[in-house]
């Protein structure tokens, strides 16, 4: 009797052990250090994102009235900081009578996101 518990502890432990594991390698790595967003360079950027960009650094003055308000980054997919860090600009998309999906998102340390899928995904630019 002592040994089959014995057997059934070591069995259980082992499945245990193996779950954990399992559950460990299939989530995604995400490092807040550098967000969740991969790397774009800005040579490979639309020639409008480059337009907006520049807009940014020279303060507007911005083609929508809601270029510059806070982002919320409600969905996680940038690093976390609190709320007010970030702010978000439309990229002009030709051919679009409304502000379209394109953004770049700004934050307080002087780094721009890109994103053409409407805060889905996000690329660090590079410039």
């Amino acid at each position: 009797m002592q040994i089959r518990l014995r057997v059934l502890i070591v069995a259980w432990l082992v499945i245990w052990s193996a779950l954990g594991l399992a559950r460990e390698n299939s989530a995604p790595q995400v490092d807040l250090q550098q967000g969740a967003a991969g790397w774009v360079l800005l040579a490979d950027l639309p020639r409008e994102a480059h337009q907006t960009l520049a807009l940014i650094k020279d303060g507007g003055p911005f083609p929508y009235s809601r270029d510059g308000v806070v982002f919320g980054n409600y969905e996680k997919r940038l690093p976390l900081h609190q709320r007010g860090y970030y702010r978000e600009y439309t990229v002009i998309t030709p051919g679009r009578r409304d502000r379209g999906a394109r953004r770049i998102v700004t934050g307080r340390g002087d780094e721009y996101y890109y994103t053409d899928d409407h805060y889905r995904s996000f690329k660090r630019i590079r410039e």
